[in-house]
């Protein structure tokens, strides 16, 4: 028998539709036509063509800022993926005061990215900062964390990760307890090992999340603004601007909207064709039902 169409589950979703649409679509194309003009907050712009384009790629500073970017992505989504799974099969078992521990790595996650910054600014201090105070009690010496050319972009590095784990840890956990229990119980009949275990159960289980983690962190880490700017502002030399930072100051310090929005698409391209190779190589070996 033929099912009668009905207008009420389109009625439902059309609030999320419009939402969409209106905040995320329509800004698209409008920063899409603006990237192909000179259009600047003094004057209204001109059809510039393919001109920004072309100044993109002749721009030193925004191909330091790619190649900045590139190792900022490289350099914080695996090691904070990996640390959150570790942590969070630890913090899974039955251990005393573990919510405190869960809640206690969870916290920088939820704490605001300018208040992270600022504590980091203050332990990163060359002169009375924490941790050059303590390589000097154990003898080492001290470095200028954020204005040494060879250390800057990955002492930002390390504290994305610090500040990442939690959230990685927390979804991983969520997964993690939504495996039945009798699977584990099976594979220890059959004198398989903790870790054999994690390869042939846990792991497999959780590529889905582990897709989403990756995706989150990833649009995350090409996005990186509010760290680099508080600790080091892009500098020194260039040494740790992003992507983001160049939009930003092109857009709002020179003016020139038509280029920073070139630059924001080139930055919604590579991050799309990111996720699409993930999801590739991801659903390939796992269904996603």
């Amino acid at each position: 028998m033929r099912s009668k169409w009905s207008i009420l589950p389109y009625l439902f979703i059309l609030p999320n539709v419009t939402l969409y649409v209106v905040f995320i679509f329509i800004p698209i194309l409008w920063v899409l036509y603006l990237s192909f003009t000179d259009f600047s907050i003094l004057n209204a712009g001109e059809w510039a063509g393919l001109k920004n384009y072309a100044r993109m790629f002749r721009d030193e500073a925004f191909t330091k800022a790619i190649v900045n970017t590139f190792i900022f992505w490289v350099c914080t989504v695996v090691p904070t993926m990996a640390f959150g799974l570790i942590i969070a099969n630890l913090l899974n078992l039955k251990i005393r005061a573990v919510s405190l521990f869960r809640g206690s790595i969870y916290l920088p996650g939820v704490i605001s990215s300018v208040a992270v910054a600022m504590t980091w600014l203050w332990l990163y201090d060359p002169i009375g900062g924490p941790i050059n105070g303590m390589l000097e009690k154990i003898g080492l010496t001290g470095q200028n964390w954020l204005h040494d050319p060879s250390v800057a972009l990955m002492s930002i590095i390390m504290v994305s990760i610090w500040a990442g784990i939690g959230f990685c840890m927390i979804i991983y956990l969520a997964g993690l307890q939504g495996i039945p229990d009798h699977l584990y119980e099976a594979a220890r009949l059959d004198g398989a090992t903790g870790f054999k275990q994690f390869v042939m159960i846990t792991f497999p289980l959780l590529k889905p999340i582990t897709f989403f983690i990756f995706i989150t962190t990833t649009i995350r880490s090409f996005q990186v603004f509010d760290l680099v700017y508080i600790l080091t502002s892009g500098g020194p030399a260039n040494k740790t601007t992003t992507i983001v930072n160049e939009i930003i100051k092109n857009g709002f310090g020179e003016y020139n909207m038509g280029y920073a929005a070139t630059q924001g698409i080139f930055l919604l391209l590579i991050t799309f064709i990111i996720t699409m190779i993930n999801y590739y190589f991801t659903s390939s070996s796992s269904d996603f039902d």
